[in-house]
């Protein structure tokens, strides 16, 4: 008889697929490669949007807040966006390779999932990088076989302990996602990446592990299931009036994203059949693991001072656009389908007083702004810093009030401020800036819709300006 040759598999499935072995050189050499190649990528992408290069340093502190701080406040959205759209196949390629090497080094390929913990990856990447292959212990790239085989005659009884496992799969799934939520947003007062990513991320890992305790699922089934656990969580926080429809659905495309990632690493791990002795105990891991990474998150965040700035050109000149900038009349009904599902939006303003020290009074749909002027240039700089502030939104919601502790003290307007420069032809442009934190991590994720709605209302008040302005101009 003549021995099998091993299959060979291309660059793309060993890198990207969950089925190839991978040596210590193959994990070295690609290492090393994607490393140089996600610096020029995201060095390129820095560059072409504020003119520097991104930090190498910045690849070896865990913060992602100091990070941002490394690039300055008035960072562009669409980088932020465009950074995390870039990183996305990175640690893909990352994770999947890090849980078949170490595999292939003799360990739990559950080691592998610690790619994914900032600070620690690069221990893991060391320590698999210096471990040698061992026969004995493959990564099996055979098809997938179920855990026990079902004879004929225990169809039904399959069939029963099938849904029965199901249920009990959605079911863990949700009890990890309200727990965390519950300790997260009311024990530790914080919105992290612990609860929007690790815990959509364990969240998948124990669907799949509780839904496959028998015969071995397909993959899809086991997306399903996860996917069907995400859902259920957010009807879950909703049913409690823990949150509102909104940042559910703000929340839910990277809550999925993430929970089907931790259940396609899962279901790759449990088909190596002789590592599914160990799934309680990875179980474990995961549960006492995320309220510690959460409590050492609440620790350690510390959102950074962002500016939003908006401009606008007005067919005035700035002695006549001042006087709108200083107060203005009622707006009209906003027609953004988002300030009507509930998001705050400016409604009037009026001012007490003139000069430093004068106070402004921003008035909201769910509230009023108190902004004590700081700076007084009629015709050229008003600025004020935000002594209170109204909630940021309305949540839609099936019960009247939502305790939703996001809505007030953690997206944060600090002082704003605006700037008039006088344009040829008797024209003004007009600058509003908004200086704020965002206290829901991690900030990269949360600044892009953050900045989106900051824009949208800098937008709405410009426009009436201009409006009252060209107007006045007119008559």
């Amino acid at each position: 008889m003549h021995a099998t040759a091993p299959p060979t598999f291309s660059v793309p499935s060993l890198l990207f697929g969950l089925r190839a072995p991978v040596s210590r050189r193959s994990y070295l050499l690609a290492g090393a490669a994607l490393f140089a190649l996600k610096y020029a990528v995201d060095s390129a992408i820095v560059y072409a949007f504020v003119g520097r290069l991104w930090p190498p340093l910045a690849y070896f502190i865990p913060s992602l807040s100091v990070r941002d701080r490394m690039l300055g406040s008035n960072v562009p959205t669409a980088m932020h966006a465009t950074l995390a759209l870039a990183a996305l196949p990175f640690l893909w390629v990352g994770l999947s390779m890090s849980v078949r090497r170490a595999a292939n080094a003799g360990q739990s390929p559950w080691w592998g999932v610690l790619f994914l913990v900032p600070g620690l990856n690069w221990v893991l990447l060391g320590v698999l990088s210096l471990l040698p292959t061992r026969a004995d212990a493959p990564w099996e790239s055979a098809p997938a076989t179920p855990f026990r085989p079902v004879p004929a005659g225990e169809a039904s009884t399959s069939l029963e302990s099938g849904v029965r496992d199901s249920v009990l799969a959605v079911l863990g799934g949700v009890v990890v996602g309200l727990a965390m939520t519950a300790l997260s947003v009311y024990g530790l007062r914080t919105y992290g990446g612990a609860l929007f990513f690790a815990t959509p991320f364990a969240m998948g890992i124990v669907t799949t592990i509780l839904g496959n305790r028998g015969p071995l699922r397909s993959l899809q089934s086991s997306i399903g299931l996860a996917l069907l656990t995400v859902v259920a969580t957010g009807a879950a926080i909703l049913l409690f009036a823990l949150e509102g429809v909104l940042c559910l659905l703000m929340a839910m495309p990277i809550a999925a994203a993430v929970c089907v990632v931790g259940t396609m690493v899962a279901w790759a791990i449990l088909r190596q059949s002789r590592y599914s002795a160990g799934r309680l105990q990875v179980l474990g891991i995961f549960l006492v693991g995320l309220p510690g990474l959460a409590g050492l998150e609440a620790k350690v965040a510390d959102p950074m001072l962002r500016e939003a700035v908006s401009v606008r050109e007005i067919d005035a000149p700035p002695s006549v656009v001042w006087r709108h900038v200083v107060g203005f009349t009622e707006l009209p009904p906003p027609p953004e389908w988002f300030f009507r599902l509930g998001v705050a939006y400016p409604m009037r303003a009026r001012i007490e007083g003139e000069g430093v020290g004068a106070v402004r009074n921003c008035e909201f749909s769910t509230g009023p702004f108190v902004e004590p002027i700081t700076r007084w240039e009629p015709g050229s700089r008003l600025s004020f810093d935000v002594r209170s502030q109204p909630p940021s939104m309305t949540e839609l919601s099936p019960y009247r009030h939502v305790n939703a502790p996001h809505l007030e003290g953690y997206m944060v307007s600090r002082r704003g401020e605006f700037r008039l420069t006088a344009l040829p032809g008797g024209r003004t442009r007009l600058e509003g800036s908004t200086w704020y934190t965002m206290a829901i991590f991690p900030e990269s994720y949360w600044v892009v819709p953050a900045e989106m709605l900051l824009h949208a209302i800098h937008d709405r008040v410009l426009a009436h300006v201009a409006r009252l302005s060209e107007h006045d101009t007119a008559r």
